[in-house]
């Protein structure tokens, strides 16, 4: 898949994984990682930035594997962000899918 349209996505689908529940980094990572060909050195930035903004908060989780995880969990901010981001790609690609043959379904 080309490198920009993953950049283009990648702040709608980490928003809308959170949106289902709180996730620490390499579950963002791992899940994103299955569906987009991306390094899990492409997600960090985009966590921190994410936060920076708002739209997630962070706190830690003890795990019964290894250290205390750092989960994030969507704020209002963030829930408001992804389904503004979620409205603008529905429109986007039933626009682009009336160039290529689709219906935009």
């Amino acid at each position: 898949m080309n490198t920009q349209f993953k950049k283009g996505v990648l702040e709608l689908c980490v928003l809308s994984l959170l949106k289902q529940g709180d996730k620490y980094g390499y579950e963002l990572a791992d899940t994103v990682g299955k569906q987009i060909d991306i390094s899990e050195g492409t997600i960090y930035p985009l966590l921190k930035r994410l936060r920076a903004e708002g739209y997630f908060e962070v706190y830690l989780k003890e795990s019964t594997s290894g250290p205390a995880r750092k989960y994030y969990k969507l704020t209002q901010k963030g829930k408001d962000m992804q389904a503004h981001l979620a409205q603008e790609w529905q429109e986007f690609t039933k626009s682009v899918s009336t160039f290529i043959g689709g219906d935009g379904q």
